[in-house]
């Protein structure tokens, strides 16, 4: 067995599977050898002195990659070994110069799973596009070897992520790329649906002449709703201001300062949708965004309203779409994107005459192409070089020990920021973020850069497409206009659990609940672990005691007696199981918090029914 220098910079699968629920598995990857040009050897990562002891720590622990049989090519001038790095899908030129450059480039296109697991043995990077699964196959066939893969462009569902993290794979994605021709071509599906382009210029070719049956409709002075104003939305909203257009957004994490700068007003959902005489999609397909445009949102939709979407065909309801148009609720639709792609031949959709219809070219252009390809060349240099990248979509490498300490803490972190961005109202940006964490421990031990990150992927991943991790939490929530500050409070305690308690503030939105809002005005929740269980212990000014599992229904309520029957019968009857109840309250006989969790998630005529309780105040329904 040839010795190799290992370079630790990437995940276990323990830093992904204590955020998901997961189990771990330790391999012999766990190292991952770095190239870089000029070395003789792939060279050490540069610690700060007290992370060193960690680095010593693990070196027991896990074994070095095993160089396989057939070694990279020597560099002829300086002898040193050269990465192989498998191309699976057509790449770019610009991106292939780049990987050149560094590596032997091998490109192999149409590989069946068979042949990319044969292949895989003898590649230190593979790169792909949306075609090839890269499997847990491929990475059991890789036998270790295997440091980077690359997805060039955005999704990666063609990626066993848990699989490649416990492989110590990093995976890296271009998301930035293809912003402007996604965008452009937003923008064109808005004008030609708007001058029925694609009907009239179908009918001319049929040899007919139909002046008046395709007029349509001008854009000056029409309001747009462009639902999520990220990368792409943005640069959509500042192209329909030159157009004349009335730019309205709805995003429930966007920083209204930002969208004010762009001349963009930020509302709510409903108010999105019942004024905009075209909807824009640009929100990822999350499950709070699956099929978000259904018979219910097109009933409240300003009849005749024009849709376009580039973004992700599962955020409509493909079918409530066809009645929505044939009801002239929805007068046209220009579609980039499907639920299933390609589409069935036969679908009523695609078929209908009121829709323009495009085979997901959103990212069509060659300058698209080229960008991407650069961008993920250059992901996969730096990944083999050694460098965090900030667009990798798996977690770094934590020392096992931390790992473990802090487990049920991560968990806990994550479920509060999920808890704390549900309770933000449609709106309202979320700008600043506060976490303090209450501690006997030194600041020296305890390091808390998994904790920020854990808070700050339930924060965003909810209503975003990003992935969060120990890497690109950061950058993203930069990125994002979200700043995560941090506070510790020395607490005199036992040293022996690391954290006696997290707090998650939000400074600055409205609430849906208003008694989630501090004395302060911050939106406010704090939780405990307990037994190894994280719980709720407190939200707003209101002391609560339950478990963060499931899902949760929080109630300001006037303290009296039979609260918690009512309510209890109320879920019965609709066959909704309560897991656990608690009540704080401030002063007795005075308001009190009712927080409820259930294993089911209640249906709206259930919510409806706990709202008409005299008694109850308000409530909110939270998932978990």
């Amino acid at each position: 067995m040839a010795s190799v220098s290992a370079k630790i910079i990437f995940s276990t699968a323990a830093a992904v599977a204590t955020a998901t629920g997961g189990n771990t598995t330790t391999t012999r990857s766990s190292f991952l050898p770095v190239f870089r040009r000029g070395a003789a050897t792939p060279l050490p990562l540069k610690l700060s002195h007290r992370r060193r002891h960690h680095v010593r720590h693990i070196t027991n622990v896990f074994k070095t990659v095993e160089s396989p049989a057939a070694p990279p090519a020597l560099d002829p001038v300086r002898q040193v070994q050269k990465p192989t790095i498998l191309v699976s899908e057509k790449l770019g030129e610009a991106g292939l110069e780049v990987l050149r450059e560094f590596g032997e480039v091998e490109c192999s296109y149409d590989l069946s799973q068979e042949d990319l697991c044969k292949k895989i043995s003898l590649c230190d990077a593979l790169i792909v596009r949306s075609g090839t699964k890269v499997t847990r196959a491929v990475f059991e066939a890789a036998k270790g070897r295997l440091k980077v893969v690359g997805r060039a462009g955005v999704g990666i569902d063609n990626v066993d992520l848990q699989a490649a993290t416990e492989f110590g794979c990093l995976v890296v994605n271009a998301p930035t790329a293809n912003t402007i021709a996604a965008a452009e071509h937003g923008i064109a599906l808005l004008a030609a649906m708007a001058r029925n382009v694609a009907q009239a210029d179908a009918s001319m070719k049929a040899g007919k002449w139909q002046r008046n049956k395709y007029v349509g409709v001008s854009l000056v002075g029409k309001t747009l709703a462009v639902m999520g104003f990220g990368k792409v939305g943005s640069e959509v909203a500042r192209r329909a201001k030159g157009l004349g257009m009335h730019v309205i957004a709805h995003d429930p994490y966007a920083p209204a300062d930002r969208a004010r700068a762009a001349g963009v007003d930020l509302v709510s959902f409903d108010q999105a949708i019942s004024t905009a005489d075209f909807i824009s999609l640009h929100m990822p397909l999350t499950p709070t965004t699956k099929k978000i445009f259904n018979d219910e949102t097109f009933a409240k939709v300003k009849k005749g309203v024009r849709i376009i979407n580039v973004a992700r065909g599962g955020v409509i309801d493909e079918d409530a779409l066809v009645r929505a148009l044939d009801s002239g609720a929805v007068a046209q639709a220009a579609l980039d994107v499907f639920t299933e792609e390609p589409p069935p031949k036969d679908s009523k959709l695609v078929q209908h005459e009121n829709v323009t219809v495009t085979p997901h070219l959103g990212a069509s252009t060659k300058e698209a192409q080229e960008g991407v390809a650069i961008e993920i060349a250059e992901a996969v240099v730096g990944a083999l070089r050694g460098e965090l990248s900030a667009t990798a979509v798996n977690a770094p490498m934590v020392p096992p020990e931390v790992i473990s300490e802090l487990s049920p803490y991560v968990v806990l972190a994550e479920k509060l920021g999920r808890l704390a961005v549900q309770l933000v109202a449609g709106g309202s940006g979320i700008k600043s973020v506060k976490v303090v964490y209450k501690t006997a421990r030194d600041p020296d031990d305890l390091d808390t850069r998994l904790l920020r990150a854990m808070v700050t992927k339930g924060i965003i991943e909810p209503i975003s497409s990003s992935f969060i991790n120990l890497v690109n939490a950061d950058f993203t929530a930069k990125q994002k206009g979200l700043r995560i500050s941090e506070e510790r409070v020395s607490i005199d305690s036992s040293p022996e659990n690391p954290v006696e308690s997290i707090l998650v503030q939000i400074s600055n939105v409205d609430s849906k609940f208003a008694s989630a809002v501090s004395e302060s005005e911050y939106i406010s929740i704090e939780g405990k672990v307990k037994d190894g269980i994280p719980r709720l212990t407190c939200v707003g000014s209101f002391s609560v005691d339950v478990s963060l599992e499931g899902n949760l229904i929080l109630c300001r309520q006037v303290d009296q007696p039979g609260m918690i029957g009512r309510v209890g019968n109320i879920l019965g009857e609709c066959n909704v199981n309560v897991s656990f109840m608690s009540v704080g309250r401030t002063v007795k006989r005075t308001r009190a918090i009712m927080a409820i969790g259930v294993d089911e998630e209640p249906d709206k005529d259930t919510l409806k029914k706990i709202g008409e309780v005299p008694a109850i105040e308000e409530f909110v329904f939270l998932k978990l």
